[in-house]
């Protein structure tokens, strides 16, 4: 389990984080065109992989599948995806808020930290 202390870096590169607004999903919601639409998406969490939770807006769940599975320390040629979700519950207080942002990795803290923990879990970092 990856400390939780004042999460001043990004825990990938070490890159000093900074906040952005933000829509729940952990994967794209920093980018500008989620925030532009993030009322047209609906929000769900999921128990992914190892136990890991996750938020993820209607795209990315269905998107998931795209990432090559070595980026999560799977071996490669394994296949990943939605269908591996297990849903928690829908997210219906849908909001901006702010958010911790990697500009080097191009993603918000909970799916770096959900990156890195998988990583982890797979004996890969």
């Amino acid at each position: 389990m990856i400390k939780r202390l004042k999460e001043t870096h990004c825990p990938l590169c070490y890159s000093k984080l900074e906040f952005r607004n933000v829509t729940p999903c952990g994967e794209c919601g920093t980018d500008d065109s989620e925030l532009d639409h993030f009322k047209e998406h609906r929000y769900h969490e999921y128990i992914l992989y190892h136990g890991l939770r996750l938020v993820l807006c209607d795209f990315c769940d269905v998107d998931f599948g795209s990432y090559d599975p070595t980026y999560f320390g799977f071996e490669k040629g394994k296949r990943i995806g939605y269908e591996d979700f297990e849903l928690v519950r829908e997210i219906v207080d849908v909001k901006i808020n702010k958010g911790k942002y990697c500009s080097e990795c191009g993603y918000n803290l909970p799916f770096l930290k959900f990156v890195k923990e998988c990583r982890l879990a797979n004996g890969k970092e």
